[in-house]
């Protein structure tokens, strides 16, 4: 499993606008092959700073399967214009001897 991780930034003024779009944006994700889950966080100190989470089978999934997909230039029309700046997306694996 790997963990995908954003952090969003939006221009100010536009948070509602984003979670608007972000409603029809999530269909679009969780319907890829691979998808597992997803997790959206809205920052307490900074009201238009999100964090992003989406587990997938693999990073194969994420980086070719959906980035490569008709659905991702849907993603894209649907939340890129609402980025400033434009996130950096980090993926993670969990370490089996390091979990609870």
């Amino acid at each position: 499993m790997i963990l995908e991780h954003a952090i969003l930034d939006i221009i100010p003024g536009q948070e509602e606008e984003f979670e608007q779009a972000f409603e029809q944006a999530q269909k679009i994700v969780a319907s890829m092959p691979g998808y597992l889950s997803h997790e959206i966080h809205n920052c307490i100190e900074h009201p238009n700073r999100y964090l992003l989470m989406i587990k997938w089978q693999s990073l194969e999934d994420h980086e070719k399967n959906f980035r490569g997909s008709q659905q991702y230039l849907a993603w894209k029309a649907l939340l890129h214009h609402f980025y400033s700046p434009f996130p950096e997306v980090w993926h993670f694996q969990q370490k089996p001897a390091l979990s609870s």
